[in-house]
């Protein structure tokens, strides 16, 4: 049989829709909802909808980052090479592994809300039994492991329906919502302002939350080397999946402060939007939008897994990880061997999760802790954005706007969340936080001295490496090197599913 090392993943399997599709599911509008408003209004309040208005602004320049990156480099690391090729191999590295923390920490912040979904669905009593809720989630989370082993084909057809669903049930209850007749609190303009945060540390805290919310929308850019078009497709998805997602979250949060009191937000925790359909459409309602916040995190896992497998993929591909992390399946094209690695890690921690504690608690410093890792991988790709830009960000005015000074403070928001946020965390979310990104010194070290090419860069540099169409993807996976493209399977070669 002949060796797989040197295939790479294969190009052209997705077309402009179905990233953009991935890019709605990343954020996961439904389970961000469910999982991170209980902890938003215990942060910020009524100013809820005010953290997440002025969390997007900033976002958008990290997504503005992230397009132009792509333009100059599509890899499936994505911030793990860009940040490494312009800032420094070592800030790269952690990028990645930031990435690959957080998106481990979410198997069980996304797998136990799955499983509590479900058990609301026959009795909403079992959904607060933790371990039962693993147990279900776990289930879950095995089948999204295989859908992603299986390729990015069978992987977006089952986004098209996880995700499809989800939005058409969002939509519904958007306008439901609007003809609702009573209400907790009147609604009032001053929610989308300044003057319900708590002082400047808890505007940061809820900002922080926020930028929960609006994670996973990078996923495109994981799959810049499987995508059709990938240099203008990847972020051009990660902007329309944007501001779908940002109309979402401020239409629910607002409908949250109106119509529950904050006692009944507390109380419901993980199934607020369980209690806000019960509200809305009595009867139904609730049952309703359980099952979207069940189909959103499902659909949420497996671009999740998407993200950590692909970044896993690119280490190993480069040989700052175990070079077994970046072999290819020969018939399913997917990166079976970190795909296995996350999964048994994953599952690792949703037993060890069972002893942590309530619901509640688990997703509360989960939330927080992922928070942390998403500020500093994101604002180091801002400042890669400026870097690799900025010989040529008097070009026009758009490319100083939208590819130095809007990524630049996006960039500098993320790092202030980060620090000014810090002092109001608990000590468990600060040590799964801080310590999980402490953890990769080790790794980063140990394969710096072994003499990776990872770190002994070609530097990107937009004057460069000009705007234009996209190069072949990398082929010679195990080297850790761009090599002649694979043309052994050519015959069989995917068309994108651009449906």
């Amino acid at each position: 049989m002949r060796s797989n090392s040197g295939r790479g993943l294969q190009p052209n399997v997705l077309g402009t829709f179905d990233t953009i599709v991935m890019a709605v599911a990343g954020s996961a509008p439904a389970y961000s909802l469910a999982a991170t408003t209980a902890v938003l209004v215990a942060s910020v309040g009524l100013a809820a909808p005010a953290a997440l208005l002025y969390c997007a602004i900033p976002m958008l320049g990290i997504v503005l980052a992230y397009g132009r990156l792509g333009r100059l480099d599509a890899n499936a690391g994505a911030a793990y090479s860009w940040v490494g090729r312009t800032l420094h191999p070592a800030l790269g590295f952690l990028s990645g592994w930031a990435l690959v923390v957080s998106a481990t920490i979410f198997m069980v912040a996304g797998s136990l809300p799955a499983g509590a979904m479900t058990l609301a669905l026959f009795d909403t009593g079992l959904a607060n039994n933790t371990s039962l809720a693993l147990l279900v989630g776990g289930g879950w989370f095995l089948i999204m492991l295989l859908v992603v082993l299986g390729g990015a084909r069978l992987t977006v057809r089952a986004q098209l329906l996880l995700s499809g669903v989800e939005l058409a049930l969002l939509l519904m209850f958007v306008l439901a919502a609007l003809a609702h007749h009573g209400a907790a609190v009147a609604f009032d303009w001053s929610w989308l302002g300044f003057g319900h945060f708590d002082g400047t540390s808890g505007f940061a805290s809820g900002a922080l939350v926020a930028a929960f919310y609006y994670w996973g929308w990078d996923v495109t850019s994981n799959l810049s080397e499987e995508t059709r078009n990938s240099r203008r497709t990847a972020g051009l998805a990660a902007l329309v999946g944007m501001g779908i997602v940002f109309l979402l979250f401020e239409a629910f949060t607002i409908a949250v402060n109106v119509i529950l009191t904050e006692d009944q937000i507390m109380a419901g925790s993980a199934n607020v939007l369980g209690i806000l359909g019960e509200a809305i459409w009595p009867g139904v309602g609730g049952k309703l939008l359980i099952v979207a916040v069940m189909l959103s995190t499902v659909a949420t896992l497996e671009t999740t897994l998407i993200q950590v497998t692909r970044s896993l993929f690119a280490m190993g591909r480069d040989r700052t990880m175990p070079s077994a992390l970046g072999r290819v399946h020969r018939t399913w094209n997917t990166p079976w061997v970190a795909i296995t690695a996350v999964g048994f890690v994953a599952f690792a921690l949703l037993a060890a999760a069972s002893a942590l504690g309530s619901v509640t608690e688990i997703l509360s410093d989960a939330v927080t802790a992922i928070s942390l890792q998403i500020a500093v991988y994101y604002g180091l790709a801002g400042i890669a954005a400026v870097v690799a830009y900025r010989t040529v960000m008097f070009r026009s005015p758009g490319d100083f706007f939208f590819g130095v000074l809007w990524p630049l403070l996006g960039a500098l928001f993320m790092f202030w969340i980060f620090f000014e946020s810090l002092s109001e965390l608990t000590t468990t979310a600060l040590t799964i936080g801080i310590g999980g990104l402490a953890a990769g010194l080790a790794p980063m070290i140990w394969y710096w001295r072994k003499g990776s090419s990872y770190y002994r860069p070609a530097k990107l540099d937009a004057a460069r490496v000009p705007d234009g169409p996209r190069h072949e993807p990398y082929a010679d996976s195990a080297a850790g090197r761009p090599g002649r493209p694979d043309r052994s399977d050519r015959a069989g070669e995917s068309l994108s599913t651009d449906f």
